[in-house]
């Protein structure tokens, strides 16, 4: 098969990337190259093109009569600006057209091998004798051009090499690639069958070439002198301190600096007050020495107020449809998040002096409130500047240095302003309730102007001290919790909670955006590799037990490097029966020299063979591949023994269920607590206790001996399992009382069952938080039914509605309703008449 190129000409020994773009040639790419897999397909003839490349005729142009025999050794597709291919080609040996047999879809031609190994050995005498003298000469010119280059670039070491390494006849070939010469020049070379003419034809443009160094180097050697001298006389004159032209120069340059620098200033649309100020530090500069430290001091201060954008803003993309499809196609779910971003884009299209908002994402981590972020400048077309909070305790950070410290700066404000460039970005300040604190005071409180829409127009850095507007920003903040942010810097924002995804929003979420970016990650293609819905709901319920999708994200990426390495076998198995045969049945081997061997060996694993079959990640794949399951589902053995029962918790990573254990023993009625609990935890199990004792007639409760006194003689263990976890907070009061009535009643709780609330001594039951969370958690775990707060029922709005569909929700207002929805057939009062009978 022919390949018809026009961007350059092949010759044998070297190599060559061309561009495949028209039809015929397309055709033979896929027909012969990425399609076959005998030896024959992949040795194609590359012939010259002469003709117009830009004409597309349905006619075959007029082919030269001679080509060279060519290995392709690399073959990439892509589809921009249009579909095309690139080969990168090795030429073998020449061959003349003997017949064209056929023209579509792409030329094929019967063709006689022209340059062999018998031609240069069995010369005439005569021949011999010149071709020897034509191949010394050669050598000559060769080894001069090559040792008048740089001998330390690699490349220029490897060509030493393959002079004396390579034999005599493919040298001219070699070097013409190499050395600058013209298409047409290379046509010259590629005609001349007979070696003696190839010789001949070749030295010429090696003199040439020689002479062209030559001549570089003497326009070079004069300046490089210069430089020596120039190098050597100043470091005398300034030891000495000699005046000399060069110095007033300086000084005259340094002072044309300070009148642009002050021609800036005057030009900038900075404030008032700002103007002024930097007018009186440039009169003190024009007096100042420039040998002072406070020189440079005062020049970079300057410099600053001049890069600030003061009055520098970009115009907001108030397209309220495209902002909610971009925003959706970056992120699934949030849609309490995306409706408040539309709001203030609706508003800020109506009004247009709108201050930017101060908004606070709270949820655990994972959950995308960084990337969220992001995505609210590019909707708004603003620029984005994160700054990281995390374990910052120096209010210098904020608000920066004054001028009088050695090395002060400004504040992150200021100067992420200054990276900008403008005055209206999107800055997210990440990780606000890790702050910390420590003698150089609390930069909680030194946020406190910056994040106040009242305030922060004249928020004053110690660094500039002077007033500079950031009520054009738009600030976003993040935290995993508000626990730990100061109530005064918290009353400055609104918070917008960002709670966990539910297992279908994880499954979107990973089919839409995690797959694809791991696969891109790791070089992989949708032929290669295949993740079922099924597969990810395993690694979600099975592998991870998370709110966000961070440990979702590396388990898929664990996958695709096992792929990779599956494909990459497979590659290497296909690849290298091919070279082993071309190795052995090609006559055209002395013109490959090892090293190309070497190149052709490593370029021909990037050969884009398309796998057989994708490999489909099922559950034995994934066992192979992450190992046996993480999390099993334990509740129904958990709860197979009165004393056990399920509550629900929030913690700054998202909801979870905890497991409540209780035992007693003989004892002096003593309540023991294990388990790391804060003080709430155990105020909430004496209350439990408490109720318990008060009500035990009324419940008919008992211990071993009989006694309507629960402590009687009696010891009770109260354990919260996974020890190593602090537990507080008052949403375990229903747990511990449902616990405990279910051992001191020998009664099982439902399995399927989880609640959460707040007890009083009274019995009834108060609203908690993180509702949200604490259902994704049961939903997680496979629970069906949850018992909540009577009072919590609103927060249920917030849940997505095939969650809520899912499962049934038991709203109590005291606790006898949590006891009669905690276990089977009720926990009701039993008649007193009833209870005497069984006494007696």
């Amino acid at each position: 098969p022919l390949l018809l190129t026009h961007e350059g000409v092949l010759l044998p020994g070297s190599n060559m990337r061309t561009s495949v773009d028209s039809p015929r040639n397309m055709q033979l790419v896929r027909s012969r190259l990425l399609k076959g897999t005998s030896l024959r397909s992949t040795i194609i003839g590359v012939i010259p093109n002469t003709s117009d490349p830009t004409s597309d005729s349905e006619e075959l142009p007029s082919l030269h009569r001679i080509g060279t025999a060519a290995l392709a050794v690399q073959v990439v597709g892509s589809n921009w600006p249009k579909p095309h291919y690139t080969l990168l080609v090795t030429g073998l040996c020449r061959f003349q057209i003997l017949q064209l047999l056929k023209e579509k879809p792409y030329p094929v031609a019967e063709v006689e091998q022209l340059d062999r190994l018998e031609q240069f050995t069995n010369q005439h005498n005569k021949s011999e004798e010149e071709l020897e003298e034509l191949s010394e000469q050669f050598y000559k010119y060769a080894v001069q051009l090559v040792e008048m280059l740089d001998m330390s670039v690699p490349a220029v070491a490897k060509l030493r090499r393959l002079l004396d390494n390579l034999p005599r006849e493919a040298l001219p070939d070699i070097l013409t690639s190499i050395i600058r010469t013209s298409n047409q020049e290379k046509l010259q070379i590629l005609d001349a069958v007979r070696l003696e003419e190839r010789f001949k034809m070749t030295i010429p443009l090696l003199v040439r070439q020689i002479e062209g160094l030559k001549l570089l180097q003497k326009t070079r050697k004069p300046k490089q002198d210069d430089d020596k001298r120039v190098v050597a006389i100043r470091p005398t004159r300034r030891i000495n301190h000699i005046p000399n032209a060069t110095e007033d120069e300086d000084e005259e340059g340094d002072h044309d600096d300070v009148v642009m620098l002050e021609k800036k200033i005057r030009s900038s649309s900075m404030s008032e007050q700002a103007l002024k100020v930097c007018l009186k530090e440039i009169k003190r500069l024009k007096k100042m020495p420039q040998s002072m430290p406070e020189y440079a001091l005062t020049r970079n201060y300057l410099e600053l107020m001049v890069e600030l954008p003061w009055n520098k803003s970009t115009k907001d993309r108030l397209e309220i449809r495209a902002a909610r499809i971009l925003l959706d196609n970056d992120h699934y779910a949030m849609e309490k998040l995306k409706k408040r971003v539309l709001e203030y884009l609706a508003v800020r299209q109506l009004k247009n002096n709108l201050k930017g908002p101060i908004l606070c994402f709270v949820g655990p981590p994972g959950v995308g409130k960084t990337s969220v972020g992001r995505s609210i400048a590019k909707t708004l077309g603003r620029e984005f500047h994160r700054i990281a909070l995390g374990g910052v305790c120096d209010q210098s950070d904020i608000r920066g240095h004054r001028r009088t410290y050695v090395g002060s700066m400004p504040g992150r404000i200021i100067n992420g302003l200054k990276t900008v460039g403008v005055n209206n970005p999107v800055f997210l300040l990440d990780e606000v309730d890790k702050l910390g604190k420590s003698l150089q005071g609390d930069p909680a409180a030194a946020l406190l102007e910056v994040l106040d829409p009242e305030q922060n127009h004249s928020f004053t850095d110690h660094y500039l001290n002077v007033a500079f507007d950031l009520s054009q920003v738009l600030f976003i903040a993040t935290a995993n919790t508000t626990a730990t942010i100061p109530p005064a810097l918290l009353d400055r924002m609104e918070v917008i909670q960002v709670p966990g995804y539910t297992q279908e929003e994880k499954i979107e979420i990973a089919h839409r955006h995690l797959i694809p970016k791991q696969l891109e990650l790791h070089g992989l293609t949708p032929q290669q590799i295949q993740i079922p819905q099924v597969t990810t709901l395993d690694i979600i319920t099975r592998y991870t037990r998370e709110a966000g999708v961070r440990s979702l994200d590396r388990k898929l990426g664990a996958i695709c490097r096992a792929v990779a390495v599956k494909v990459a076998e497979g590659q290497h198995k296909e690849a290298k029966p091919d070279r082993a045969e071309m190795a052995e049945e090609e006559d055209c081997k002395e013109h490959i020299t090892e090293d190309a061997k070497t190149d052709s060996i490593s370029d021909t694993a990037d050969l884009t063979l398309p796998p057989e079959m994708p490999i489909l990640i099922d559950f034995h794949a994934l066992k192979d591949i992450l190992g046996p399951p993480m999390y099993e589902m334990e509740v129904s053995e958990r709860l197979s023994q009165p004393g056990v029962a399920i509550g629900l918790a929030w913690t700054p990573l998202g909801g979870e269920i905890m497991f409540v254990e209780a035992s007693r023993m003989d004892g002096e009625g003593q309540l023991t607590l294990t388990g790391q609990l804060g003080d709430v935890m155990k105020e909430s199990a004496h209350l439990a206790i408490s109720w318990l004792r008060s009500n035990a007639k009324r419940y008919q409760l008992t211990n071993a001996s009989g006694s309507f006194d629960l402590l009687d003689n009696t010891d009770i263990h109260l354990h919260f399992p996974a020890g190593a976890v602090t537990k507080d907070g008052p949403s375990a009061g229903v747990t511990i009382v449902t616990c405990l009535a279910s051992l001191f009643s020998g009664r099982l709780v439902c399995s399927d069952v989880a609640m959460t609330g707040e007890i009083t001594l009274r019995g009834l039951v108060l609203p908690v938080g993180g509702i949200k969370d604490k259902v994704l958690a049961a939903h997680r775990a496979g629970l069906k039914r949850i018992i909540i707060p009577q009072r919590n029922e609103k927060d249920l709005e917030e849940i997505a509605v095939n969650v809520r569909q899912d499962l049934t929700f038991v709203m109590a207002s005291c606790l006898d309703e949590v006891l009669n929805a905690a276990f089977d057939g009720g926990f009701s009062v039993k008649p007193i008449v009833e209870h005497l009978n069984s006494k007696l």
